[in-house]
């Protein structure tokens, strides 16, 4: 169970990037798995409840500030409710690292797509879809992409991943992996 639990995450991260890449929708099936896998792994890793509802409540702060930014225009409603459902996993002292994380490999995304729809499209890409609605000015980021990315990055601090690798967090600090490179 201990070697499958561990993928769990990084599978439903995965297939929702490749889902926003490739039809920029998230589905609520992903957001579900997530959640539902959560609580499932919380139960059978013995999570004490105190740790369970502060990663309930960092969940749902992390869902009403992504909704706040979906009503803006800035984040699809599936990019918000990605966010909330990693944020479950991750709990207060990871999350913050996380959207930090995002928003620099959303930025990054940003400016790489921004910058590719000001050149030619290559012969013979424009036929593919999803190839086409990226390249066309005016449609959306696929920012599941970043929130992807990031939550892979984060991940191995994670309850659950030090539970099933026997592991502890590989950093006590507020940014390991930033300090990591800086070091």
């Amino acid at each position: 169970m201990g070697m499958l639990a561990l993928f769990i995450f990084p599978f439903f991260m995965a297939y929702a990037a490749f889902s926003d890449l490739l039809t920029m929708r998230i589905s609520n099936k992903i957001v579900l798995g997530l959640i539902i896998s959560f609580i499932i792994l919380a139960i059978i890793i013995g999570m004490p409840m105190a740790q369970v509802t502060n990663h309930l409540i960092i969940a749902l702060v992390v869902l009403v500030g992504s909704f706040a930014l979906f009503s803006f225009g800035w984040i699809g409603g599936g990019d918000a409710k990605l966010a909330a459902a990693s944020a479950l996993w991750l709990g207060s002292s990871i999350t913050l690292e996380y959207l930090v994380y995002a928003t620099i490999a959303g930025g990054f995304l940003t400016i790489l797509i921004l910058v590719l729809r000001r050149l030619p499209m290559p012969f013979g890409l424009g036929k593919i879809v999803w190839i086409a609605r990226l390249h066309k000015d005016g449609e959306g980021v696929p920012y599941g992409i970043a929130l992807a990315i990031s939550g892979l990055l984060v991940y191995p601090q994670t309850l659950v991943f030090t539970h099933f690798t026997g592991q502890e967090p590989f950093s006590k600090g507020m940014f390991p992996l930033l300090e990591k490179l800086l070091t």
